[in-house]
């Protein structure tokens, strides 16, 4: 019985043999030639159903090369939509379309000080205002200053400049002056700076040339101090200096006049604050002498009191 037994595994195991020996062919006896690795079928995306695509072109067929140049970075096609336009030619109709800040124009006016000025033997009405209107970068803007006493205006001085935004805190001033009041009137061409300086100083400073070779320059600086969110102490500062004597005008040459006060405001409204204040202002050189000589003191000490409004 072991012999039967052994004698079938034999036979299987010859039979698996035979069975191996045929499936096994020899890599050398395979006709490569029969396939053609040479060129790569282009694909008819028309046929599939999907259309021509844009800005692609159908990859060549010879040698399996591709045009990347027809892709990304080249020429957008003819019939390419324009990035910038409405989104399939839809607009906004008859709503106003939206637009950037900077292309709004705007405008507003400051009365900085509209003020009773008391003196050691007189009262006096100054002001100190202005105004502008257009665009963060451009804009018209209007300066008027004056002295009212005596029921007529002593002294007024009036800019019309043209502001453009040099920097974020900067911008220049160019324009034209007008000088009026009781004595002679002057005219000036303008052109200065306006912004606010490191640790929050308001500076400004604007030069001045005129006819007959007059020339001037106008310095200021102030700085806000907020005691409390209403409640604000203004430090101010200015300085008048002129190149030629004007005697019309009783004019020094060199640094004329000087203000430096200090101004407690408070705030109502952010638009409405009254304040009071106290200032002293001195005259120099030649316009001390034609102060002197008209009986008046060339310097003073200023009680001050008004309102500061903006709209």
């Amino acid at each position: 019985m072991l012999n039967t037994q052994l004698k079938r595994i034999a036979v299987v195991l010859a039979f698996g043999m035979v069975s191996v020996a045929q499936a096994q062919t020899p890599m050398e006896n395979m006709n490569h030639e029969g396939m053609n690795h040479g060129t790569t079928p282009a694909v008819d995306h028309a046929a599939m159903g999907h259309g021509a695509m844009p800005g692609m072109e159908t990859p060549a067929a010879e040698g399996g090369s591709m045009d990347h140049g027809s892709m990304q970075g080249g020429s957008a096609p003819s019939d390419a939509r324009d990035p910038h336009a409405y989104a399939d030619g839809y607009d906004f109709g008859p709503i106003m379309p939206p637009m950037h800040a900077d292309g709004h124009y705007f405008g507003s006016l400051l009365v900085d000080r509209i003020e009773s000025v008391r003196t050691r033997d007189n009262t006096s009405t100054e002001y100190d205002l202005r105004a502008w209107y257009g665009s963060d970068y451009d804009r018209a803007v209007l300066k008027a200053e004056g002295d009212y006493d005596g029921g007529r205006i002593q002294e007024a001085r009036t800019e019309l400049l043209w502001g453009h935004a040099l920097t974020a805190h900067w911008n220049t001033h160019l324009g034209a002056r007008h000088d009026s009041g009781v004595q002679p009137d002057r005219n000036w061409l303008a052109f200065g700076i306006q912004g606010l300086a490191p640790y929050w100083f308001e500076v400004e400073a604007t030069a001045y040339v005129g006819s007959s070779g007059r020339s001037a320059l106008r310095i200021a600086a102030e700085y806000e101090l907020l005691l409390t969110q209403r409640l604000i102490l203004q430090p101010r500062i200015e300085a008048d200096i002129y190149g030629k004597r004007d005697a019309a005008r009783e004019l020094g040459s060199g640094l004329s006049d000087l203000a430096a006060g200090v101004r407690l405001r408070y705030e109502i409204r952010r638009e409405l604050a009254p304040y009071l204040g106290i200032e002293r202002a001195a005259k120099f050189g030649a316009t001390a002498d034609y102060a002197r000589a008209a009986g008046e003191d060339a310097k003073e000490t200023r009680l001050v009191a008004g309102v500061r409004f903006w709209f």
